[in-house]
């Protein structure tokens, strides 16, 4: 089962089954056809829809499509996200970053964050230079920076602690 959110707005639970699509436990019929690239077409009700997927972010179950020149954000849960949820261990708590460590030997170049800044994933928090290539190394969570083990100029060891976050 499929829990699938469109537009933070409207849930709808989703039931594959070998002969037939439940959709809120009502039976759906459709006719889907892949095209190419992401583009599908469906047939519902005796109507056409074309689809194009426009982002998509498998990691996190979502997704950007546009049908018939409207555009919808959807966000799927499955059976384990949501015994997760269930379970008070929603996805919220994966998100946040213990520390940041060198991905490789380099020289620290620039330091973009301080002590007590706020970051969200995908900020750059420092760069680090690396066989003559500037890397930007991003915050895969969030968190608050604790504690900056580095400065610019230092060199660094592959799995070196750089960032500490609270």
């Amino acid at each position: 089962m499929l829990k699938v959110i469109i537009n933070e707005q409207q849930t709808f639970e989703v039931q594959t089954q070998p002969k037939q699509t439940l959709l809120n436990g009502e039976s759906f019929e459709w006719d889907l056809v892949a095209l190419n690239n992401g583009h599908f077409h469906i047939i519902q009700n005796n109507r056409s829809y074309n689809v194009e997927v426009l982002e998509a972010d498998y990691t996190e179950k979502s997704f950007k499509v546009k049908i018939n020149q409207n555009i919808y954000n959807l966000a799927a849960k499955d059976r384990f996200d949501l015994l997760l949820e269930q379970m008070g261990m929603s996805s919220t708590a994966k998100n946040k970053v213990n520390n940041i460590k060198a991905p490789m030997p380099g020289l620290i170049w620039d330091i973009k964050v301080q002590v007590g800044d706020t970051v969200k994933a995908g900020d750059v928090v420092l760069v680090l230079v690396a066989m003559k290539m500037e890397n930007a190394l991003k915050s895969q969570g969030e968190g608050t920076v604790k504690n900056i083990k580095v400065a610019k100029g230092d060199s660094v060891e592959k799995n070196q602690i750089l960032i500490e976050f609270e």
